[in-house]
């Protein structure tokens, strides 16, 4: 995770947050995703709002933005960085239950 500068930010942001992996083929950092913290930048643009309690007056909600996960960054940075010298790749023991238990693909 990686805390975004503010001088960086998008015009809307107050606070934004990187997903980094490790991609070791190319020895560097890439994103994978993003998470951005809008306050109620957004809400009062499209007029969002909540009752914290009933007869309190409305507050304007406030809002994320966050983009999905880039796959094939994933995946390369899965197979870099779990092969093996003889071109074999270990699973990662947190994604064997979804490999129907295989530890290793060759």
């Amino acid at each position: 995770r990686v805390a975004i500068a503010t001088g960086d930010l998008s015009f809307v942001a107050c606070m934004k947050y990187d997903l980094e992996v490790w991609a070791a083929g190319c020895n560097e950092w890439l994103e994978v995703s993003s998470c951005s913290w809008f306050r109620d930048f957004q809400a009062r643009r499209a007029n969002i709002r909540y009752r914290p309690a009933e007869g309190e007056r409305p507050e304007f909600v406030h809002t994320l933005n966050g983009s999905g996960l880039a796959l094939p960054r994933i995946v390369i940075a899965i197979l870099e960085n779990n092969q093996q010298a003889d071109g074999s790749v270990i699973v990662p023991a947190v994604l064997r239950p979804y490999m129907g238990g295989l530890e290793l693909i060759q």
